[in-house]
């Protein structure tokens, strides 16, 4: 497994800084979330991506890409517009979004890119198709760039759990995206003993994200905050023999990253026998 960790994390950082302090805490993996500020997707040049490309291969940074921007579609409402969005042509916008995204991960080296299906603010008799319709879309664009897509059961959204995301799987068949697996979303909600969820879930795995989190509560933590069992984890996912990205979503924690990331990489270490990147 390689350690990562979320550039959500590091809001105030420039993104070279940024990914020289992941490199430095003993990460080989980032989870790199295109926003306004790191990597716009729709006003970075080609230029711009190619240095980050040179200095992610120095660094033996492997990207992996993350789509949950908060105000880069509109500035006035988070996350929108989204695959659940009814107006065609702002689910179009979220689309092309992802279809940039996964052009720039492409380029940047990027094997994965992950997104999320949005909430279902008007849920009625065509909410099913708009998620399969908009899951089978975004995969699509995604694979045309060459990149694997991997879909995240996000709480509140129309896709909030595993059995929610297995329903698509079915029913999307060669069609459906990976799984993108937030640990601390398996506390918030419960569908069972998050180590056995995480352990039946490898197979389908693509991309891990991991944080603190209390039972119930859709809150990222800094390790040691909350109930997440992480040896438990590690050990799934050991077992189970993935190798990919575990990368840690400190998203509200940018005013102390360089502390949050070094005690997630400490665990890390700590899990892992003290080989943090696990290259």
């Amino acid at each position: 497994m390689r350690l990562g960790y979320n550039t959500n994390g590091l809001q105030s950082h420039r993104l070279d800084d940024a990914l020289r302090l992941c490199a430095d805490a003993g990460c080989t993996a980032v989870a790199l979330t295109l926003d306004v500020h790191h990597l716009d997707p729709f006003r970075s040049s080609a230029h711009e991506v190619a240095a980050v490309a040179a200095l992610l291969a120095r660094l033996c940074l492997l990207p992996v890409i993350e789509t949950g921007a908060r105000f880069l579609l509109d500035p006035a409402h988070k996350h929108e517009p989204t695959l659940m969005t009814r107006d065609a042509a702002l689910r179009a916008r979220r689309l092309e979004f992802y279809r940039r995204a996964a052009e720039i991960g492409r380029d940047l080296g990027a094997a994965v890119v992950s997104f999320w299906t949005g909430i279902d603010r008007a849920p009625g008799p065509d909410s099913r198709g708009l998620v399969h319709d908009g899951v089978r879309a975004a995969a699509a664009a995604v694979r045309a760039a060459g990149c694997t897509p991997a879909l995240e059961p996000e709480p509140g959204m129309a896709v909030a759990t595993l059995a929610q995301w297995r329903s698509v799987q079915q029913a999307l068949g060669a069609e459906a995206p990976a799984l993108t697996l937030d640990v601390g979303h398996l506390y918030v909600e419960w569908e069972g003993d998050p180590v056995a969820l995480t352990a039946a879930a490898v197979p389908w795995l693509a991309q891990v994200h991991l944080e603190d989190m209390r039972r119930g509560v859709h809150e990222h933590l800094v390790p040691g905050e909350g109930e997440v069992d992480f040896a438990g984890v590690h050990r799934a996912l050991r077992q189970g023999g993935y190798q990919g990205p575990v990368c840690f979503e400190l998203s509200r924690s940018s005013h102390m990253a360089p502390q949050a990331l070094q005690r997630c990489a400490d665990l890390w270490k700590a899990l892992a026998g003290g080989a943090a990147g696990g290259r």
